[in-house]
């Protein structure tokens, strides 16, 4: 329901409770009774009804007393007495309940021996139907649980948004409490049956698992909603919401899990290529959702209307779902027995294999073959299951916004020597992507990797780890999409908990996936803190120190260090996956930055010995601890106003002329810096780095401004609008770089600069 907790959650929720515990299909049904020709008896009535129009009195004396305070609603306006009203009389429900078995069981034979009934059952609630022969059984009959589910929601969201003060407090407190206790008392009988759905005598359909995913159709991303049931793989449409009616959804196709594989019948079939949407255009939709999130924050502050607010979380879930059509490039197929291919675009390979095991473990369950009924070419789905692929809009800054250092120690349970590696995932914009890998650990099986990476993290909640073992020999090669793939040896994940997370020490934990064990250090620091530049107390070393002081003392025109760090990283580090994405051994870098302050002769021999990738990492550090960015406080929001012009014209001499105004050590380095870089997105098919990647990795690091000017008052009081205007400096950041990144040559500027920035000697 929408936020505020105030009264709109309350009134639309009862309204439907309303709606749906009137008795409507009663009322005919006990007028027929009297009649020659009986649909159902009293007795059958009484049996399928029972407790439903005390239930629905009950409900109606609620919503009577609700209405009119709601209508004049006040800070001071009380509702307490009618939530614990409404509780006391949950006995009802428990009634109703404990004869939910019998009423199922009595519309079902009714259903099955009166051709009537069945059909009023299929007509009165076809909003309900879900591919079932007695809709109004399950579905009708489950609403009232449902109904105090709801309410106890609503209670909490009440709760949340009531200070202690208020003379409703222990009122809502108390009534919360005993609809938990109802709820857990009744849950453990009910849950089986909540999405169970009559498919044969005895033998019921359930939901297991549902998602949102892409599918690919004739070269098309289509947004889908797919199902899977114990007998069925069921993929449909969200059709466009009517208003005031449940989601209704468009059956498009499904398979029977007798009839489901993963693997062709055909090998030769070709393998549709994945239309890719190039990363600016998925930095563009983050950004837009970024700003939308800031704004929605803002009205909220304002405290506006909630029109201005509704408006913008229209705006955002359609931006949200672009995104969600977009992003995702990795396969997904399945198959049916007659060979025909679907394709669905994923974007994380732990869904994809959570997906795959969940339809593998019950095609081994599945014991009733062909006996999947034909569904309609409507399906309706029962309403809990149609939820937005973002379902909590109330909070825009979920999450954690900063960096999360993780150390992927080592791993144990192996059975057999083999080469295995890990990948890490977290969940950013509301899917996961992958973020890292570590290096592969040859023939072993316990693999030492200790690998350290720093991920970005954008109102992340989970960190997701998958361990592979790299596949040469080609009987191993999976067929599951038509590409070779390592084979998954397992996944973890671990929640990433702000309140334990705060205390910014390394925390160890270990992930159990299948037999394998992975042990993990974490480290979070929030992006208020990882973002300070820090200047350096000794001037005498080059960390923290203002670059122009390190030329002038060097007599150089570029710093010795990024020299040095650029030319062994081109020496060795061109074909290195990852190079300047994945992070390096945060021991090293210590040691290398140790070395480089202290000017030791021997750092050249420590850089040949070292991992590529610490040498990545201390340039890195190098400029980010820059106690001002190489593009100056001074001229950085001219970068970023520049950044956004859209006239191409404008925005080509503007920021050239930007950049040829930076201070002449800025200027040499940024040039030689951008030189390198592009080298290395040369070897992209290698090295996997795009100038996108390299951008991202080095604009804030290159751009971000130091404390004193950042244009965001860091107020530890705000910390979510700190995140949300952060996510949108950064991608401006990122922006300014891949901009100069792309640019084919840098024209020649005047002739009183021209000599040094075309003399080649640094």
């Amino acid at each position: 329901g929408p936020s505020g907790g105030g009264p709109e959650w309350g009134q639309q929720g009862l309204t439907a409770a309303h709606a749906a515990s009137a008795p409507q299909p009663m009322k005919p049904l006990k007028a027929a009774a009297t009649t020659s020709q009986p649909v159902l008896t009293g007795q059958q009535i009484e049996t399928i009804f029972f407790k439903v129009p005390e239930l629905y009195d009950i409900h109606k004396e609620f919503y009577d007393g609700l209405g009119p305070r709601v209508e004049c609603w006040s800070q001071q306006q009380r509702v307490g007495d009618l939530f614990q009203k409404l509780a006391s009389q949950l006995g009802v429900y428990r009634a109703f309940v404990d004869n939910y078995e019998a009423a199922i069981e009595m519309a079902d034979k009714c259903c099955q021996a009166n051709a009537q009934f069945a059909e009023i059952s299929e007509v009165g609630e076809a909003k309900l139907t879900i591919l079932t022969p007695s809709p109004l059984s399950s579905a009708l009959l489950y609403k009232p649980v449902d109904r105090v589910t709801r309410s106890t929601l609503v209670l909490h969201d009440l709760l949340k948004h009531t200070p202690p003060s208020h003379p409703d407090h222990p009122l809502l407190q108390d009534a919360l409490r005993i609809s938990q206790n109802f709820l857990s008392s009744i849950n453990e009988e009910i849950t089986p049956r909540r999405q169970s759905m009559t498919v044969k005598k005895g033998e019921h359909r359930q939901l297991l698992k549902d998602s949102f995913m892409v599918e690919l159709v004739e070269g098309a991303r289509k947004l889908r909603h797919v199902f899977l049931f114990t007998d069925l793989f069921l993929c449909a449409k969200l059709k466009k919401q009517v208003a005031g009616k449940n989601q209704q959804y468009d059956c498009k196709w499904y398979i029977p899990l007798t009839d489901l594989s993963f693997q062709t019948l055909d090998e030769a079939e070709a393998v549709p290529t994945i239309p890719l949407v190039p990363d600016e255009e998925l930095d563009a939709m983050k950004m837009k959702i970024s700003q939308i999130k800031s704004d929605i924050q803002r009205e909220k502050r304002a405290h506006k209307g909630s029109r201005a607010i509704e408006r913008l979380r229209k705006k955002l879930s359609e931006q949200e779902s672009l995104l969600l059509l977009m992003s995702p490039s990795m396969a997904f197929r399945v198959h049916n027995r007659h060979g025909k291919s679907y394709t669905f675009l994923i974007s994380s390979d732990y869904e994809r294999a959570e997906w795959r095991e969940n339809v593998r473990e019950q095609q081994k369950k599945c014991k009733w073959p062909g006996c999947a009924p034909t569904p309609g070419p409507r399906i309706r789905l029962l309403p809990w299951s149609s939820r937005h692929p973002f379902s909590c809009p109330d909070d825009e800054s979920a999450g954690l916004y900063g960096f999360l250092n993780v150390i992927v120690h080592s791993a144990t349970g192996f059975k057999q020597s083999s080469n295995l590696y890990c990948t890490l995932e977290v969940d950013s914009f509301g899917y996961f992507v992958n973020k890292a890998k570590t290096r592969v650990y040859r023939d072993t099986t316990e693999p030492n990797w200790n690998e350290e990476f720093e991920i970005e993290l954008e109102g992340s909640q989970s960190l997701r780890i998958l361990c592979y073992e790299k596949c040469h020999n080609k009987a191993k090669l999976s067929k599951d999409d038509g590409e070779p793939s390592d084979r998954m040896m397992g996944k973890g994940q671990l929640q990433l908990d702000p309140q334990a997370l705060q205390d910014k020490d390394w925390q160890r934990a270990v992930i159990a996936m299948n037999g394998i064990e992975v042990k993990l250090s974490v480290k979070f620091t929030s992006r208020e803190f990882s973002l300070k530049r820090m200047p350096s107390r000794k001037q005498t070393g080059v960390f923290g120190v203002k670059i122009g002081v390190v030329t002038k003392r060097e007599r150089s025109k570029v710093p010795y260090i990024v020299r040095q760090c650029v030319e062994e990283i081109e020496r060795r580090g061109m074909e290195e996956v990852g190079i300047y994405r994945v992070s390096g051994v945060a021991t090293d870098i210590q040691a290398l930055k140790a070395a480089f302050d202290v000017n030791n002769k021997d750092v050249s021999v420590m850089m040949s010995e070292m991992d590529v990738n610490a040498i990545a990492g201390t340039l890195k550090l190098y400029f980010r601890e820059l106690p001002e960015p190489l593009f100056t406080d001074e001229l950085y929001p001219s970068f970023a106003e520049g950044i956004a012009l859209s006239d191409p014209v404008a925005k080509e001499s503007c920021m050239l002329n930007l950049l040829l105004s930076l201070p002449e050590p800025s200027l040499l380095t940024f040039l030689f810096l951008l030189d390198h870089l592009k080298r290395v997105a040369e070897k992209e098919t290698v090295n996997k780095m795009s100038l996108h990647n390299l951008a991202t990795v080095f604009g804030p690091t290159l751009l971000r401004p130091s404390e004193k000017e950042s244009k965001v008052p860091p107020t530890p009081s705000q910390p979510i609008t700190m995140a949300d205007s952060w996510s949108l400096e950064v991608m401006a950041q990122v922006q300014v770089l891949l901009y100069f990144l792309q640019l084919e040559t840098l024209p020649a500027p005047d002739t009183k600069r021209q000599s040094i920035l075309f003399s080649t000697e640094v």
